[in-house]
């Protein structure tokens, strides 16, 4: 990514991720998340320490900012402390652990720097979707959503009717999707000081992977989106104070029709766009990304499974109330995911037939719907009430078929068999007795707490 970013002549995920260790970074948010996953692995007093490293760290820079005159440059004045922190301890793991302790240290800031990494191979990719991609496929999506019964302009109108205070909370849940992944993982990954190993399946493996594939789909279905396609862009939302300095787009764009107006029924065409806007529409992936925290909240207690849900449809809303998402993004979004997650769970757990039918029919499923927008987008809007509930039908079959597979899954694990030792001092002939019985799939005496 780096070496391509710099064909472009951008700047590539390494070299944007070396800089935030001196100047402001884009999200310190994200930077004190990603510390936060590195702490799962540490003990409270550690925890604690470390947390005071780096805001002591970020304080010193703010000073030495403020003394020197040096401003933020649209950076975050605190983060840099919590990147420090991360990356001191994987030097204390090379050089003052060994063994096992030495591993799962590493694995902590790992994790930590994955989560980074993610964040800035992904600004890139964005980047580099615009400058590779110079026509986009927006006219397909516009006239498949017909099906739906285009879902993103209805959002817009009561987006817009929402007033300011409406756009700056879905901004602000749109915009903080990785600090909810964070809050979501640490559950997910409590126990792991004190059983010193990581679970087999937690949701940040989910968010890497669909990080990982999410972009190169970008590049076979450039969209911008219908704010970008069909409206004034990011200006339509200036009035609200949202996005005031970012560059005009709507030269480049087919009419003034989102949200007021869906665009004319016609047969659809690739148009060109600028080399700035991102192509990042086709799946949605924060549509993915929103539905795997709310898959991995599920297990958790009744307020995250609140969080887990609200995150879901505000984050659905924003999608489409913005204008960034045509509601068929949305469709291939969750189905992305459910086979992703699959894919992981089984791959975490042992494949078996189950999951090879599950992940090989969301992968059919996934691609049947990219094709019919791209080949049959005017059959899809003639006939809106065959298609668009077939279009549901096939994400809901998904949803269903992932439900039944990893509840399955689930009942298998709780029903595995405990071995246990026989109860000392019995004679010979009694521990075979109960071996016999244990072969007909009774359980035998339990073990005394010395045995144990």
């Amino acid at each position: 990514m780096e070496l391509t970013a710099r064909h472009y002549g951008l700047p590539g995920p390494l070299t944007t991720q070396v800089k935030e260790v001196i100047l402001p970074p884009k999200s310190g948010f994200l930077l004190y998340g990603a510390m936060a996953l590195m702490m799962v692995v540490l003990t409270r007093r550690e925890r604690f320490r470390a947390l005071g490293v780096a805001l002591g760290i970020d304080a010193v820079l703010l000073l030495v900012r403020w003394a020197t005159g040096t401003g933020l440059h649209g950076g975050h004045p605190f983060g840099n402390g919590a990147l420090w922190v991360v990356l001191g301890y994987g030097v204390i793991a090379l050089t003052r652990r060994t063994g096992a302790e030495r591993v799962l240290l590493l694995k902590g800031v790992g994790l930590a720097l994955l989560l980074v990494a993610g964040r800035k191979t992904g600004d890139t990719w964005l980047l580099i979707t615009a400058k590779a991609r110079p026509t986009v496929l927006d006219p397909y999506l516009a006239v498949a959503d017909r099906a739906l019964g285009d879902p993103s302009w209805v959002a817009g109108r009561m987006l817009k009717a929402t007033g300011p205070l409406g756009a700056h909370v879905l901004d602000l849940v749109y915009g903080q999707l990785a600090v909810a992944a964070v809050v979501v993982s640490l559950y997910g990954l409590r126990n792991v000081a004190a059983e010193r190993r990581f679970p087999r399946h937690h949701l940040v493996r989910t968010f890497l992977v669909i990080g990982l594939l999410g972009p190169g789909i970008y590049m076979i279905f450039p969209v911008v989106g219908p704010i970008f396609a069909y409206g004034t862009g990011i200006e339509h939302w200036q009035p609200v104070g949202l996005w005031t300095h970012t560059p005009a787009t709507a030269q480049w764009s087919v009419g003034d029709f989102w949200p007021n107006t869906p665009p004319p029924l016609t047969d659809p065409h690739a148009i060109p766009f600028d080399e700035l806007t991102p192509r990042n529409c086709m799946p949605s992936l924060h549509t993915a990304w929103a539905t795997a925290i709310f898959i991995h909240s599920r297990r958790g207690p009744r307020v995250l499974r609140w969080a887990g849900t609200f995150w879901l449809i505000a984050t659905l809303a924003a999608t489409l109330g913005f204008g960034w998402h045509y509601g068929t993004d949305l469709v291939a979004g969750v189905v992305f995911t459910l086979t992703i997650e699959a894919a992981l769970r089984a791959q975490a757990r042992g494949w078996d037939r189950s999951a090879t039918h599950l992940v090989t029919y969301g992968t059919i499923i996934f691609t049947a719907l990219l094709l019919s927008y791209r080949y049959l987008p005017t059959e899809l809007a003639r006939l809106p009430w065959l298609y668009g509930p077939l279009i549901l039908l096939a994400m809901g079959s998904v949803i269903y078929g992932y439900l039944r597979t990893t509840r399955a899954w689930e009942r298998q694990d709780i029903s595995l068999p405990t071995q246990r030792r026989p109860e000392q001092g019995q004679g010979q002939e009694q521990e075979q007795e109960q071996g016999q019985v244990q072969g007909q799939g009774q359980e035998s005496a339990p073990a005394p707490a010395s045995a144990t």
